[in-house]
């Protein structure tokens, strides 16, 4: 039950305290326990009935196998980390540009094939091998050239 109390202005009496009845709330029947799972109501989501969710078969562990023997660190080769790669060009003269051909050849025949990028990476090595003097001889029977792109002749 609800008290409500009502305070009348005009009167010098204390106020009356009314009681209203609350309507009984309506009782759900509890539905029994079973091993059987009850299916949900239909949401206006759902287009009809669900079906009710099976139980999953309880699973068996299996058994733990053999750990494996774990890799000693030194056995384990480590990462080489590649190194960055520049694209670039270049002017020669056409005989020389034949005589990558030719040491292309030469590296086939030898049983090693070679690519221009090798020869020219190769020739780098060489050069950077050679003392000051070998390395100034050979840079002195290169002729300089003109730099920038050739014109075409039509």
């Amino acid at each position: 039950m609800v008290t409500t109390s009502v305070k009348t202005p005009l009167a010098k009496t204390p106020p009356v305290k009314t009681t209203v009845a609350k309507a009984p709330a309506t009782a759900k029947p509890v539905p029994a326990k079973s091993s059987q799972p009850v299916a949900k109501k239909a949401t206006s989501r759902q287009a009809g009935p669900t079906p009710a969710k099976a139980v999953p078969p309880k699973r068996v562990a299996p058994k733990a196998a053999a750990p494996k023997p774990a890799l000693p660190v030194a056995e384990t080769p480590p990462k080489v980390k590649k190194p960055k790669l520049v694209r670039d060009s270049f002017t020669m003269p056409k005989d020389e540009y034949a005589v990558i051909d030719s040491l292309k050849l030469r590296a086939g025949k030898l049983g090693q094939s070679a690519k221009k990028s090798e020869l020219l990476r190769a020739g780098i090595k060489v050069l950077a091998a050679m003392s000051d003097i070998q390395f100034k001889a050979a840079l002195s029977d290169v002729p300089t050239l003109k730099t920038g792109r050739p014109k075409d002749v039509k």
